[in-house]
């Protein structure tokens, strides 16, 4: 048995990293069109830099929660009976690796990475980056850019990801809007192999219709409760 979980900003949210979209989110406070795309970084690289370095801060002082932990006894658990979890995020934050969770499939990239843009190295950053930062494979100064997938660019993985979803028994998508393509197609995709889904937000989603069934509430109570019932009383296969 394969579960394929998606996770969204919503996951995160409890260990007070902002949403997006919500009233308040990160979109509310700063203008994407300006910050996260390719054009603003070779227009403004200082600015860009500067958010950049503020999220990453965030996510240094920020911890898993009992949602992450969760996924991370479901991932085991799955392993022990020799099922597995496909576990898929949309965030580019490394709370899921914090909380133990052993492979994650970051489709918009990682925060705490770093990617030249002159030789293409990428490698594990924790700290701020600037137009002065020197790539330590080429030297190149003014091209260390966030490993993330900024507007106007593909996100990671996809074929990996598609063929797993199209071979899983059971879809679940948590703490996600259902308004950013191609991650709100997944629930249809599925749907149309026969694959039954889950919802599991704080409240629904622009695709919660699509779904066969639903849980919302916080995803530290609703997760862990979901895990639970799932490692104890879900053994089939898909119809």
């Amino acid at each position: 048995m394969t579960v394929f979980v998606l996770t969204g900003a919503g996951i995160s949210a409890e260990s007070g990293l902002g949403t997006f979209r919500d009233p308040g989110g990160l979109w509310h406070r700063f203008d994407p069109t300006r910050l996260a795309t390719p054009e603003a970084f070779a227009r403004e690289p200082e600015e860009v830099h500067a958010f950049y370095n503020l999220r990453r801060q965030g996510v240094r002082e920020a911890s898993p929660n009992a949602a992450h932990a969760a996924l991370a006894r479901l991932e085991a658990g799955l392993a022990a009976r020799g099922d597995r979890l496909f576990l898929c995020t949309q965030n580019v934050d490394d709370l899921h690796e914090r909380a133990g969770a052993r492979a994650v499939t970051h489709m918009h990239g990682e925060l705490m990475r770093a990617r030249c843009t002159a030789c293409g190295e990428s490698r594990a950053w924790a700290e701020d980056l600037s137009v002065d930062t020197a790539c330590p494979a080429c030297a190149r100064r003014g091209g260390m850019r966030p490993d993330v997938v900024w507007f106007g660019e593909m996100p990671f993985h996809l074929e990996a990801i598609a063929a797993v979803l199209d071979a899983s028994d059971l879809f679940v998508a948590i703490g996600t809007s259902g308004s950013v393509y191609p991650a709100a197609g997944f629930v249809a995709r599925a749907r149309g192999a026969g694959i039954p889904t889950h919802e599991i937000n704080l409240a629904p989603s622009d695709t919660a219709g699509l779904f066969d069934a639903a849980t919302y509430g916080p995803a530290t109570r609703a997760v862990p409760d979901f895990v639970a019932g799932l490692l104890g009383g879900f053994s089939g296969s898909r119809p």
